[in-house]
C-alpha cells in the first residue's frame, strides 16, 4: 500500500478507478444542488485531484476552475474531462491555501477530501492549515455564495461516524468555530467484481479494509460521506 502522497504524486490513474466506483446512486452531486443550485453557477474547485467532482459538474453549471497541487492528478482529470466533451473546465496547479484566483469571483467553492489529510500531514496545526483553506474558499465567492466541504464519515459503515479522533475533532471545529452546517449522505461503491473491490481498496485504504470486502463477498460497499456548507453574507 503506498502512502497517501505517492498516491496523490504517482498513482493518480489507480486512485481514479477507486473513486470512479464511489457513489453508484450519484447521490452526490443531488446532495450539493439541495444545499445550493448549480444551474449557470461558476465554481471553483479546491483539491480537484482526478476530477470525480469536476466531472459531475460540467454538465450543470457556467464553468469550473479547478486547482490541485498534484500535476500528476490533474493529468489524469484532464484526459478525463476531455472524454466529457465539455469545454467549461480549466484545471491549473494550487495550494489550498493561496488560489490564483480574484476576490468574489465565484457563485460556490468546493473542496471534496482534500482538507481532512491535514489532521495527519500537520497534525499540530491543522487548524491553521485547513483555516487558511476555508478562508480562500470564502475570499473567492461572491455575497450570497456557497462554500462546499465534503469528507468521509466512514469506509464500509452504514450509518455516519467519523473515522477517527482527529477527523472527529476536524469536523467539530467545521460546525462549531467556522459556522458550516452539516447533512450526511451515503455514496456507496459499486465495484465490477469482489476481486476488483479486493483490489482497490487495499490500495488505497489497506489490509484491513481490503479483508472487509473480501468477508463481505459483494461488490457493493457502504459508505457514509459529510457535506458541510456556508453561505458568504
Amino acid at each position: 500500500m503506498p502512502t497517501f502522497e505517492e498516491i496523490y504524486a504517482e498513482h493518480g490513474e489507480m486512485y481514479d478507478r477507486l473513486v470512479e466506483r464511489e457513489d453508484v446512486r450519484g447521490n452526490l452531486i443531488t446532495a450539493i444542488q439541495e444545499v445550493c443550485p448549480l444551474d449557470g453557477a461558476q465554481v471553483v474547485e479546491l483539491g480537484a485531484g482526478t476530477g470525480r467532482v469536476t466531472r459531475q459538474l460540467v454538465p450543470l453549471i457556467k464553468s469550473v476552475r479547478a486547482f490541485d497541487a498534484s500535476s500528476h492528478m490533474l493529468s489524469v482529470a484532464k484526459r478525463r474531462l476531455e472524454e466529457t466533451g465539455f469545454t467549461n473546465w480549466s484545471l491549473d496547479v494550487a495550494d489550498n491555501r493561496s488560489l490564483p484566483v480574484e476576490d468574489a469571483s465565484a457563485d460556490v467553492s468546493i473542496a471534496g477530501w482534500t482538507f481532512g489529510h491535514q489532521t495527519e500531514w500537520n497534525a499540530d496545526r491543522w487548524k491553521d492549515e485547513i483555516g487558511a483553506g476555508v478562508d480562500e474558499m470564502l475570499r473567492v465567492l461572491r455575497p450570497g455564495g456557497s462554500a462546499i466541504i465534503i469528507e468521509t464519515m466512514g469506509t464500509g459503515s452504514r450509518t455516519p461516524a467519523p473515522p477517527n479522533a482527529q477527523l472527529a475533532a476536524y469536523y467539530a471545529w467545521l460546525e462549531s468555530e467556522r459556522g458550516f452546517s452539516y447533512k450526511w449522505i451515503r455514496t456507496d461503491y459499486h465495484f465490477e467484481s469482489v476481486d476488483e473491490g479486493i483490489e482497490l481498496f487495499r490500495f488505497f485504504f489497506g489490509d484491513s479494509l481490503a479483508e472487509l470486502v473480501a468477508h463481505e463477498n459483494n461488490v457493493i460497499i457502504s459508505e457514509c460521506t459529510g457535506i458541510w456548507w456556508q453561505k458568504k453574507p
